[in-house]
């Protein structure tokens, strides 16, 4: 079973068609629902054996299984023994690494630099291949504008403009030039759409949206996957304004077939179809089944409804032969495409060759220098000096490997990561790091996630009493330290799927530990690990040096050394509002005007009882150099509707060290057929200036840009309006200049 890398040339449309009805013809009715079900390769939950259902053709996919000689097994099963003879194809979640694990999609995000996630993916598929994979359960492009809810870890946050770049660096990541490129995955783009709209941060719960903010915001991460080539898409799990996402026809057909072209395959997320059910939209399985393929959702992901009920459909005439052979085809294309009939093996010993590759930890390490986010230096004290002699690190996860990788690992996965104690202690060779825990933290209601793996709760949970004990050792730790290091924030299981929270307070008693630390009176840095946005407000106020590490990864530990000593400058941008209160989200930057702004004399805040503005705003992040931005300029006063303007802005490093600042334009359309947001991110930029550097940053602004679904109108449209422009370093920016669009 050990082939050899393949090396045929990616087939042309004629040919994948050509082989695609060759093998229809000679498939059954039950085998070709076999294609459209994929089934699971653990036992999550209870079914018939795997091995046996691809003999008989019953499958057309395998998920939850990450074990490249079980992948080998199986395979063989279904190219030998299954009627067709169809190879499989293993999927998984691979969201941000397979073996060497990258930051977050969010952190990635906080880079504003499409081309980290890019490499990033690429490592992941290029692992993920070496394994037996053939195709990822990502990215997760859902825009999300409040922080309470768990997966917001898995996207790129609350803006669709940075949300639309990143998509499609990963789908480039993850497929590379085309499906089919040698040590590459088919991407999935999900979840299909609005899911991270849900009412009150509730994981799964409704969405009501209309269908303005839909196609303004929710859609453009999607269609610029589409645009990108991605294989395939995942329908969401919740109701969108009351018809699910799995059985939306408006949602599958409509728009991405219809209007987006989309030509790959539309499968569920796991359990969605039965769950129509569940859901009160379908009246059992078997209208279940019906209501989700003629929606277009073409793969089943577990439920098992797709195989009970639809070739019964076929023959009793409710549901055409046709609709399943549709489905079908799109599937087999992708194997096609893959090159799975040629090369259905893998060889059982690249993984071991491929994960040894030392460029893969470098880029890691890259990825995570350049997420991290700098959110406060008050007296410079970041960098630290080179010269310390003793240093304390605190904090239940400066030595959690967990944290450090983050959440949505894949199945089976071992953590391997760097700590943040552990990359201090490599930076200071020689110089004493001392550690101390402080309490444990961990979540009131035990993560289902958690639940299904072996092992996993063995721990024994931490008594008040050594809670305390632990809460003591930690502050005599940090009173004989000259430094003290924080690492504060939320467990991995805090974060992602069914992972919402009510509060955004740091976990626990971490924000009385590092109140009693700082009034130790000794210089304290606050490094985060977290998976969302906190509400950090007493240390926003009251610890000097704050840095955003977020969710870093397997050099995540060094990553953040090379920050705190300077070896690297901060460069990241949050791209997601920092709330001060759980109770103020959904809180986003792209809001529309109310008739007080927070600009108007008689503004008094939305709350009595403190204010609502962002703690930290979209796009804000700090230096340790610093930057000037100027002679804003637009090449054109007016410009005719379909027309196009170019606007430029100097951007100088006035500081004494090189660095990185990201500017970003931001527009406002000040009266129209709408209300339009009051700003919106149209373009940005992330530069590296030596000290004194000028560069010249020039943005086009077009019909594309400065168009907008309209509800009014119920199309999209332009109009003739006048508009603001800013220029600037986060969402706050005060550069402007405006602009006329006329007929």
């Amino acid at each position: 079973m050990n082939n050899k890398m393949n090396t045929q040339a990616i087939p042309t449309e004629a040919e994948v068609v050509a082989r695609v009805e060759a093998l229809m013809g000679r498939m059954s009715l039950e085998e070709k629902v076999g294609q459209l079900t994929q089934i699971a390769g653990a036992p999550f939950f209870p079914g018939p054996e795997p091995a046996e259902v691809i003999r008989q053709g019953g499958a057309g996919s395998v998920l939850w299984l990450n074990d490249t000689q079980q992948f080998n097994v199986l395979q063989k099963i279904a190219v030998e023994e299954s009627p067709s003879k169809i190879p499989l194809l293993f999927a998984l979640d691979v969201i941000h690494g397979y073996r060497t694990i990258f930051p977050v999609p969010l952190a990635m995000a906080s880079s504003w630099d499409p081309s980290v996630a890019e490499r990033a993916q690429t490592v992941a598929a290029r692992e993920a291949r070496a394994a037996g994979l053939h195709w990822t359960f990502g990215p997760m492009l859902d825009i999300a504008r409040d922080a309470r809810w768990g997966r917001i870890v898995e996207g790129a946050g609350e803006d669709p403009v940075l949300g639309a770049a990143m998509a499609a660096a990963q789908v480039r990541g993850f497929q590379g030039p085309s499906l089919g490129t040698p040590e590459h995955v088919v991407a999935c783009a999900k979840h299909f759409a609005g899911y991270g709209a849900a009412d009150g941060g509730r994981d799964y719960d409704p969405v009501y949206l209309p269908e303005s903010r839909l196609r303004n915001v929710y859609f453009p991460p999607f269609q610029a996957a589409v645009k990108a080539g991605v294989g395939t898409f995942m329908s969401a799990y919740m109701d969108l304004n009351d018809v699910p996402a799995s059985g939306n026809r408006f949602l599958l057909s409509d728009v991405l077939r219809g209007e987006w072209g989309f030509k790959g395959f539309v499968v569920s997320d796991a359990m969605a179809v039965g769950n129509l059910v569940i859901e009160g939209f379908a009246r059992d399985g078997r209208d279940a089944a019906l209501r989700a393929l003629s929606a277009g959702l073409d793969m089943d992901m577990a439920s098992g409804t797709y195989p009970q009920y639809l070739a019964g459909l076929v023959e009793d005439g409710t549901l055409k032969l046709a609709d399943i052979e549709t489905a079908v085809r799109r599937i087999l294309a992708i194997k096609v495409r893959m090159g799975l009939f040629e090369q259905p093996y893998t060889d059982e010993a690249k993984l071991a060759q491929v994960v040894a590759l030392p460029e893969h930890c470098q880029e890691a390490r890259l990825a995570a220098q350049r997420s991290m986010v700098l959110l406060r230096n008050e007296g410079r004290l970041l960098p630290l000096s080179n010269s310390l002699t003793n240093v304390a690190v605190i904090g239940p996860l400066a030595d959690s490997m967990e944290a450090t990788e983050g959440s949505w690992m894949v199945f089976g996965h071992t953590p391997a990561a760097v700590t943040v104690l552990e990359g201090i202690r490599a930076r200071l060779p020689g110089v004493k790091v001392k550690y101390a825990p402080g309490p444990e933290i961990c979540r009131d209601i035990p993560s289902l996630f958690d639940e299904m793996m072996p092992g996993s709760n063995e721990k024994a949970v931490q008594t008040p009493e050594q809670a305390e004990a632990a809460f003591q050792e930690a502050i005599a730790t940090a009173h004989t330290a000259d430094v003290i290091v924080m690492v504060l924030g939320e467990n991995a299981n805090m974060a992602g799927e069914a992972a919402s929270r009510a509060s955004l307070d740091l976990p626990g008693r971490q924000e009385e530990l590092l109140k009693a630390v700082v009034a130790l009176g000794k210089p304290v840095v606050l490094v985060l690990l977290n998976g969302r946005p906190l509400s950090i407000n007493w240390a926003a106020e009251n610890v000097p040096a704050i840095l955003e590490a977020w969710e870093p990864g397997s050099e995540g530990g060094h990553a953040i050394a090379d920050i705190l000593f300077g070896d690297v400058n901060p460069g990241g941008k949050l791209p997601v509002t920092f709330p001060r209160k759980a109770s103020h989200a959904p809180l986003y930057y792209a809001r529309d005007l109310s008739h007080q702004p927070e600009d108007s004399p008689m503004y008094r805040s939305r709350y009595w009882d403190g204010p609502t503005t962002p703690l930290y705003p979209f796009g804000y992040g700090l230096s340790y150099t610093t930057f000037s931005i100027s002679n804003l300029k637009a090449s054109a006063s007016q410009v005719k509707l379909g027309g196009s303007v170019t606007v430029t802005a100097d951007v100088t490093n006035t500081g004494s060290v090189a660095g990185d600042e990201v500017v970003q334009l931001y527009i406002h359309q000040k009266a129209g057929r709408d209300s339009r947001p009051m700003r919106e991110l149209k373009g940005f930029e992330r530069l590296t200036l030596q000290p004194g550097e000028v560069k010249t940053v020039p943005f086009s602004l077009g019909p594309t840009e400065l168009g907008y679904w309209s509800t009014n109108a119920g199309k999209w449209v332009q109009d003739a309006e006048a508009f603001d422009i800013w220029v600037g370093a986060d969402s706050l920016a005060t550069l402007h200049v405006e602009l006329a669009v006329t007929r």
